[in-house]
């Protein structure tokens, strides 16, 4: 029994700093202009990723775990610099629209940088043969609800804040992209 409990808990808390990442990011792309229609697709479209990635990570477990334990640091962090790098850019021409937001490929692209990491846990996780169910639900339920969480805060700040919200956004993408770079 103590030995099922301890497991769950593990899990929660890996699901937990799994969405931590969504929860940082969703800070940054909240403060776009987002109607509440639309951070509820977010969360639910980054919590099916946090599903989806893990599995795919669990079903190729010993195969490309090595390989893909540092590889997913890097593109994420890429795809964060160039969604910060974007956000910054569109926050400098009023004109204009911007290139990535989060609808349509901007979401896809946000949910899948947000989510490599459990691809990497996953994979971490099918060799030690975790509950592939009870993994499952945990992070894609903390993932969506942290996602709304910080794009909720994100969406408070950037009334606040009115148009320099977008450049903090972009900024605060950018940082945690480098962040995942070089740290």
């Amino acid at each position: 029994m103590s030995v099922i409990v301890g497991e769950i808990l593990t899990l929660a808390l890996m699901a937990f700093a799994l969405g931590m990442d969504a929860f940082s990011v969703g800070l940054g792309m909240g403060m776009y202009k987002l109607r509440y229609k639309q951070i509820f697709k977010i969360g639910v479209t980054i919590g099916l990723f946090h599903v989806m990635m893990p599995l795919v990570g669990m079903l190729l477990g010993r195969f490309l775990s090595d390989q893909f334990s540092e590889i997913s640091a890097y593109i994420g962090g890429g795809l964060m610099i160039i969604l910060g790098l974007q956000m910054l850019w569109s926050s400098m021409k009023k004109e204009e629209e911007s290139l990535i937001t989060p609808v349509g490929m901007g979401l896809l692209l946000f949910a899948l940088s947000v989510s490599l990491d459990s691809f990497s846990v996953g994979l971490t996780l099918g060799i030690f043969g975790a509950k592939t169910a009870l993994v499952l639900t945990l992070f894609g339920i903390s993932a969506m609800l942290l996602t709304w969480t910080g794009l909720l805060i994100g969406r408070k700040v950037q009334g606040w804040l009115g148009r320099y919200s977008a450049s903090l956004g972009g900024g605060i993408l950018l940082a945690f992209g480098i962040k995942l770079l070089f740290l």
